[in-house]
């Protein structure tokens, strides 16, 4: 039996394409009985999520390190990671690490710099407009530490946040049972220089973050991927907080034609795969011969690899091998699917950029692997999923500024514009408003 399946268009759009909302992401039999465990009732994740968040809301820290308890097994003693337990992580982790983690700083802040990001008034006969851009005050972000550490995902929030210069960053990321989090992680906060590190994870890092407690400051934003529960959990206190966005499962569409690598095509699918069974990984082309090629190069490369058994799962679920018709058919797909990544492995790479309509990031040419881009290039990996690429960015500095606008109208302007904003006044029937307007009339 193959790894990967190969469909046709019509196929793939019945199946591996279709998009689905995070409420109606699939409650395994396993997800349930352990919900019911815990709460003692049976509960969808979106009922359990808000449980969570009423608790913590009510009892602060109490909650929190009940639900450690309950949910990872954990008894919580302090939330916050000491700063000399950073100093210490990044003394203790190898030598070339630290080395890579300075030089993704590096490349993610320069990217992050050249951002236009400053206030503006424009100045006529009438007085001035303008917007005055300041940063957020406050941030929390959330870095996943499940079936994998991720300190990437830490350097892509927390380097523009310091760009865009916000006061006070500060991190959730789960521990294991006996409270320690990753080092790699705890490296990545101390060369980010983070203010604050909490060894919190799931919906109750969410709703600390939101409502604050004892010993964890409420914030103005939370940005960070995360699983099922920690996308409900920013949905339900969004409006308490700002959020960056829903991440869901991680996904890639590759659209290769025959004068592309297939094993570089079935090695970046791998790659896709390996982060969970949920992730996505599809390839498109108008060569079958090319289709069945990247097909055996993905049998012949997964057994080498430490997930193989999370990616044949990932790949029987989600993947694919889509043969359209041709390359316009391809990009046609690719912009109702809207994907996270999108590869574009062909002959002239360049001939197809100006035609992607949505697409969190484009990777240009076969040298420009999506895995390349999660670390080193510049360009922050946490980028919308599930479709809402269509009208949704990229994190970037923007994401952590607030704009106030600004309104200067001197006495000439007023007797011009007035007559105007009395009769819209009047229309809507707010008359004081419109009297407002006619007090300053001469």
């Amino acid at each position: 039996m193959d790894v990967i399946r190969i469909l046709s268009a019509q196929e793939a759009r019945t199946t591996i394409l279709v998009r689905r909302p995070p409420d109606e992401a699939e409650v395994t039999p396993q997800i349930a009985e352990r919900l019911r465990l815990i709460f003692g009732e049976s509960l969808s994740p979106d009922q359990a999520v808000s449980r969570i968040i009423r608790d913590v809301r009510r009892d602060g820290d109490r909650a929190v390190r009940e639900y450690a308890k309950r949910i990872d097994g954990m008894e919580m003693s302090a939330f916050r990671v000491e700063p000399e337990e950073l100093d210490a992580a990044l003394a203790a982790i190898p030598a070339s690490l630290h080395e890579a983690l300075q030089a993704a700083s590096d490349r993610i802040k320069r990217f992050h710099e050249r951002q236009p990001t400053g206030s503006w008034v424009h100045w006529d006969e009438d007085g001035g407009v303008g917007h005055l851009v300041r940063p957020l005050e406050r941030v929390g972000l959330y870095v996943p530490g499940g079936q994998a550490a991720y300190p990437s995902s830490l350097l892509m929030a927390a380097i523009p946040a310091r760009v865009a210069g916000v006061a006070h960053v500060a991190v959730a990321t789960p521990a294991d049972r006996t409270g320690r989090v990753n080092p790699a992680v705890l490296a990545a906060a101390r060369t980010a220089g983070v203010d604050a590190v909490y060894r919190v994870g799931g919906a109750q890092a969410i709703a600390a973050f939101a409502y604050g407690t004892e010993s964890i400051p409420r914030v103005d934003k939370i940005l960070g991927p995360g699983g099922l529960f920690v996308v409900l959990a920013k949905r339900q206190v969004y409006g308490v907080v700002d959020i960056d966005q829903l991440p869901g499962p991680t996904e890639t569409l590759v659209i290769a034609d025959e004068s592309a690598n297939p094993a570089y095509a079935a090695a970046d699918l791998l790659a896709q795969a390996e982060h969970d069974a949920l992730a996505s990984a599809i390839l498109m082309t108008p060569s079958r011969s090319f289709a069945e090629a990247v097909s055996a190069e993905v049998a012949r490369q997964i057994d080498r690899l430490d997930r193989a058994s999370i990616i044949r799962e990932s790949l029987a679920r989600n993947g694919g091998v889509v043969v359209t018709t041709s390359l316009d058919e391809a990009i046609d797909l690719a912009n109702e699917y809207a994907p996270e990544h999108l590869c574009l492995l062909v002959r002239d790479p360049w001939a197809l950029v100006g035609r992607v309509k949505h697409a969190g990031g484009m990777f240009v040419g076969e040298q420009s692997s999506e895995a390349l881009g999660d670390y080193v290039v510049g360009p922050s990996h946490i980028m919308p999923t599930g479709g809402t690429a269509r009208f949704a960015s990229p994190l970037s500095v923007r994401d952590f500024l607030k704009v106030t606008s600004l309104f200067v109208v001197n006495g000439r302007a007023g007797q011009r514009l007035g007559p105007a904003a009395i009769a819209l006044a009047e229309a809507e029937g707010l008359t004081a408003h419109a009297a407002a307007v006619k007090i300053r009339q001469r």
